[in-house]
């Protein structure tokens, strides 16, 4: 299926060749068909020559209606504009084309109408001659009549021809379904329905409202009951949930979308593209289809009285934006969603964005603001805005506004960018972004920007070193403590930038082998001279603190291999406890804790914790309450 939305003047035949070209009728309410006036949105579909399926998007043209003309182009790839043969280019025309351009619409036909009421060659130069200037420049463009069916056999054509160029959608894409309708329909519940632009939603699929979850009970496409649609397509979903649905808001799949109200955007000028089609302008004017084969020339006729004015505007070459020239409050569209907004210009085409309520986001989507205040007969169209980043940071210091401003104005929003930007992402943050990453993480589903990250390896270097300096009797610098001082969010960050010769030693990040501060060097040589003659004799806690060994020096030569703890408040030489099971191996097996106090030439203060510790070790074992064992022989 294929979705081609109308744009025009008001009364300029917009419904009337949808219902020739469907044989349907696109206004649905009464009120509608009573005034000859389209005041919502309609919809009616039709089969091409190609068997091609094309639902079309019928919107209002009248200006007080551009808000829902908005909501009916938004989700649409192409478009149908429509101009009349007896009026020519209108200030609709000129509204709904500076929308389209804002809104980057590069794809459609342009259709001038009543060409049995008038001569359409004017008003085809006329409309080709603005569109010249636009992105709908190279657009092929065709006289009809939809009330004698004149030219109407060569638009299917050309529809299809339109249809066949048309990008196709990524079937995988996330989901985002912009609502245009919502009501309930007895014994069904409730019913949406909205243009779907790309991915693809089946029933029992569960996605996301502002409200919470709903799950799709049935799906529609065309009148049709379906079990899974693809964009693009025009459906209608019954739905299962406790979220109210409302016109404007989104259908999403979880967790792929950033729902933001603060946005930072790119400025463009609306209503001049600075682009012309093939041939420019001059070569736009006098051919009917813009080299599309098959199409009809029609010949100059005598310009029409906006002529002038419209060459100017095709041919000026715009000023670069600037957010100081907007309004401090405007209205943000992006699909069926017209939204409130607070403009900060930020310096140049960047502007700052704070959006009334949240709305699920990409960078690289099309905003396009709108002034709902100007005068009547203004363009209140004033710009479209592509949106760069969806989660921007503080603006705290002062110059931090015109930094951000040059930051972004050359960014492209892709991975890269983003990273640059926010230094590191999950996965999940990129993708709700909408970047799929393409780089591998640094840690777990961590992404990070390389120099950035190559600094944070360096700094955590420093401190280490700084830290060891500092705190020459402490383990090493603690993965809290980094994480803390490096401001990531997570340990295993920490731990994944350790490299030789750091190392984690039991939560701790160590620079090597640790050396011992020199008074305490020299406080364990004279230990170690004291223990000589009877080495297993543990000084108690007041010789310790006369040689200079408290709490913290003992750890540190515990950690350092100068002593060994048997106990609190017990230490001997390192080795001494292999040298104690050489000498109880010696005694008759088993043997009690005084025959080894005895053996050892040590106290019953030190005996039962280096027996208790030599059990630890396995290198003896208790037989019962009272006697143990050694493990080994006795070498004699």
């Amino acid at each position: 299926m294929h979705v081609v939305a109308t744009a025009g003047h008001v009364d300029h035949g917009k419904s009337t060749l949808v219902r020739a070209l469907t044989g349907m009728e696109p206004d649905r309410l009464e009120e509608e068909r009573r005034r000859g006036l389209t005041i919502e949105l309609g919809y009616a579909w039709t089969t091409l020559p190609s068997g091609e399926r094309l639902a079309f998007v019928d919107v209002p043209g009248h200006e007080r209606f551009l808000a829902t003309m908005l909501a009916g182009v938004g989700p649409a790839p192409a478009v149908m504009f429509v101009v009349a043969a007896d009026e020519g280019w209108m200030p609709q025309s000129e509204e709904h084309l500076v929308a389209l351009e804002a809104l980057g619409v590069r794809h459609g036909l342009l259709v001038v109408t009543r060409a049995d009421l008038a001569d359409p060659a004017p008003a085809v130069r006329q409309a080709r001659l603005r569109l010249a200037a636009s992105g709908l420049g190279g657009a092929p463009a065709l006289a009809v009549s939809g009330r004698t069916g004149q030219g109407l056999d060569e638009l299917r054509k050309a529809l299809d021809r339109l249809v066949a160029m048309l990008p196709v959608p990524d079937p995988g894409a996330p989901v985002r379904l912009w609502i245009d309708r919502a009501f309930s329909v007895r014994g069904s519940g409730t019913v949406v329905t909205g243009t779907l632009p790309a991915g693809t939603i089946a029933t029992g699929d569960e996605l996301v409202l502002p409200g919470g979850p709903v799950r799709i009970r049935a799906l529609e496409c065309l009148k049709e009951q379906m079990t899974s649609a693809t964009g693009v397509a025009r459906v209608a979903l019954n739905l299962r949930g406790r979220a109210v649905p409302e016109r404007g808001q989104a259908l999403v799949t979880p967790g792929a979308w950033t729902d933001t109200d603060l946005v930072d955007v790119r400025l463009s000028v609306a209503g001049s593209s600075g682009t012309a089609g093939p041939g420019g302008v001059a070569g736009a004017a006098g051919v009917v289809g813009g080299g599309l084969p098959g199409a009809r020339p029609v010949p100059d006729g005598p310009p029409m009285p906006a002529d002038r004015d419209l060459r100017s505007r095709a041919t000026r070459d715009p000023s670069p934006p600037d957010g100081r020239d907007l309004p401090g409050r405007l209205t943000a569209h992006i699909g069926s969603a017209a939204v409130v907004c607070e403009v900060r210009p930020l310096g140049g085409e960047i502007v700052r964005l704070r959006l009334a309520a949240p709305l699920p986001l990409h960078v690289g989507d099309v905003l396009l603001l709108r002034d709902p205040g100007r005068d009547r007969g203004e363009v209140r169209v004033l710009a479209g805005a592509s949106v760069l980043d969806v989660r921007p940071p503080a603006l705290r210091r002062r110059g931090a506004a015109r930094d951000r401003a040059a930051l972004l104005a050359a960014a492209v929003p892709d991975e890269a960018f983003l990273l640059g930007t926010h230094r590191l992402l999950r996965a999940g943050d990129l993708l709700a972004m909408g970047c799929a990453p393409a780089g591998a993480p640094v840690c777990g589903d961590w992404h990070a920007d390389p120099a950035y990250w190559a600094r944070l390896g360096e700094r955590l270097a420093e401190e280490v070193r700084w830290h060891a300096a500092e705190h020459p009797l402490e383990p090493g610098l603690p993965l809290e403590a980094a994480r803390h001082t490096l401001g990531l969010p997570d340990r295993r960050l920490v731990a994944a930038l350790v490299r030789s010769p750091l190392a984690v030693t039991d939560g701790r990040i160590m620079s090597g082998p640790a050396g011992l501060p020199a008074p305490v060097a020299l406080a364990v040589k004279r230990l170690g001279a004291e223990l000589s003659a009877r080495p297993f004799l543990a000084p108690e806690a007041g010789r310790l603190a006369e040689l200079g060994l408290g709490p913290r020096e003992l750890a540190a030569a515990v950690r350092a291999g100068g002593l060994l703890r048997v106990a609190d408040g017990i230490v001997l030489l390192p080795g001494a406890d292999d040298r104690a099971v050489e000498l109880l191996a010696r005694l008759p097996q088993p043997f009690t804790v005084s025959q080894a106090r005895q053996a050892l030439n040590t106290s019953r203060r030190v005996a039962v914790p280096l027996l208790e510790h030599l059990d630890r070790k396995g290198l003896t074992e208790r037989m019962d309450e009272v006697h143990r064992r050694c493990r080994i022989s006795s070498p004699e």
